[in-house]
Order: C-alpha cells, then sequence, then structure tokens
C-alpha cells in the first residue's frame, strides 16, 4: 500500500467510524452515510453497494443487541412491518428504475422529516397502535424502497412510526434496528445471487464500524435524552437526504 492508498484508508476509516456512531445512537446502521463517504473517497459503485450492506449488517446487529438489551424492542410492533418488507427488499434490489427520478424525490421527503424533528425535538406522546393491515402494506413499500435506494429501509420506518405515533421514540430505533438487520441481509443475498460473487470488506472499516456502533449505540440505548436522539436523528435524515438529492 502506498502512502496516497494509506490516507486514503485513514481517512476513510475515521469517517465509517463518525458515521456508524451518528446512525447506531438513533437505531440505524449507516448504509446511507457509508454510501456518502466511500462515494466521496473514491470508491467505485460496483465495491460501494455489497460494502455498504456488509457494514449495514455489522452495525445493525449491534445496535440491535444493545436496544433489546435495553429494554426497548417490541416484537408486536415489529413483525408486521417486516413480513413483507424483507422479500420486497429482495425484489427491490432486481428493479431498475430511472435513480435520478426516484432519488431527489425521496432525499427531499428525508430533508422535510429533518426539519419536523428539529423543530419537535422535546415531543415524545404516547404511542397508539398501528392497524396491522397498515403495517402489513406500509412495511412491504418500505421494503421495496429500501430496495431501490440500497438501504436497509429504517430511516423511512422510523420517522413514518414517530410522525404516526405508532411508537415512541427509544422503542422506534429498536424496531427499526432489526428491520435494517432483516432488509440489509435479504438485500446483500439478492446482490451475492446476483454477481455470484462474495462481498470483501476491508478489515480497518469493519473495526471502525463496529467500534463507532457500538458506542453509539450503547449511549442512544441507555445515556441519551428523548430530545437528543431526535436531534441525531434529523442530523442522519440530513446526511441521507442529502446523499439521495444530490445522487452521491
Amino acid at each position: 500500500m502506498n502512502d496516497e492508498s494509506f490516507v486514503v484508508l485513514s481517512i476513510l476509516t475515521i469517517l465509517i467510524a463518525v458515521v456508524a456512531f451518528l446512525y447506531s445512537s438513533v437505531g440505524h446502521a449507516g448504509a446511507s452515510g457509508f454510501i456518502a463517504v466511500m462515494s466521496l473517497m473514491g470508491m467505485t459503485p460496483e465495491a460501494i453497494r455489497p460494502s455498504a450492506l456488509s457494514l449495514n449488517i455489522l452495525v445493525a446487529t449491534i445496535t440491535f443487541i444493545q436496544f433489546y438489551r435495553a429494554g426497548h424492542f417490541s416484537w408486536k410492533l415489529f413483525w408486521p412491518f417486516a413480513v413483507l418488507a424483507i422479500p420486497m427488499a429482495f425484489i427491490g434490489g432486481f428493479l431498475k428504475l430511472p435513480s435520478e427520478l426516484l432519488k431527489p424525490i425521496v432525499g427531499c421527503v428525508l430533508l422535510f422529516s429533518a426539519y419536523r424533528f428539529f423543530v419537535r425535538a422535546s415531543d415524545d406522546p404516547e404511542a397508539v397502535s398501528c392497524p396491522a393491515e397498515v403495517a402489513l402494506a406500509t412495511g412491504g413499500a418500505l421494503g421495496l424502497l429500501a430496495g431501490l435506494t440500497g438501504t436497509g429501509g429504517g430511516i423511512f420506518l422510523t420517522p413514518l412510526l414517530l410522525w404516526n405515533r405508532w411508537s415512541r421514540v427509544k422503542k422506534a430505533a429498536a424496531v427499526s434496528a432489526l428491520f435494517i438487520l432483516c432488509n440489509s441481509v435479504s438485500g446483500l443475498a439478492g446482490h451475492i445471487i446476483s454477481t455470484k460473487t462474495l462481498p470483501t470488506t476491508a478489515i480497518p472499516l469493519l473495526v471502525a464500524a463496529a467500534v463507532g456502533g457500538s458506542t453509539g449505540a450503547y449511549l442512544g440505548s441507555k445515556k441519551l435524552p428523548t430530545t437528543t436522539i431526535k436531534r441525531l436523528l434529523a442530523a442522519v435524515l440530513v446526511i441521507a437526504g442529502l446523499k439521495l438529492t444530490m445522487n452521491w
């Protein structure tokens, strides 16, 4: 490895750790952030997608474990959203839609969500039940969107849960973490079947993601207040929204 490659890898490793910390603190894994920083550092699209999914699976696993241990997870809330999302994420990865049309629209929605969470960061009302049929249809749509955009889908699920008051903040984070994990495994399986190749990710990036993800998930599940988590979530949505609108 020459000096230039070493510098690039070092910078990328630091950025991966920061993204993993920021996203995991709100129950996410960081796919959109990983894709953004890897694109900015000049990685090829062929290498970015499987690497981002691999890092996503690692951070989502760590994040889910931390939030689950802290008692925030609800199977009753999770399964109606997940049951159709997982196969639809697999299908979404195979579909070829004009990303120049889809991604800016989704990005603008995420940026608007970020604005809402900045101005209403202290609001965490009691949750109301989501009808099962609504959750099934919504989960399927979000899974398809996750496959089309190359993310785990939590970036869409969490704002939806909070907007509709179907969950409080930390429960939404816990549910989103497992939602992301399942969709990322499904998406990576689709990639492997499609390309007949296994992903390879640099060890320093995996270590950075594990360290950043563990720290962020621990603080998010046990230490950070709701207001702080909502503001961090808004920052995550800004990163994801800019990534989609600017096509990083």
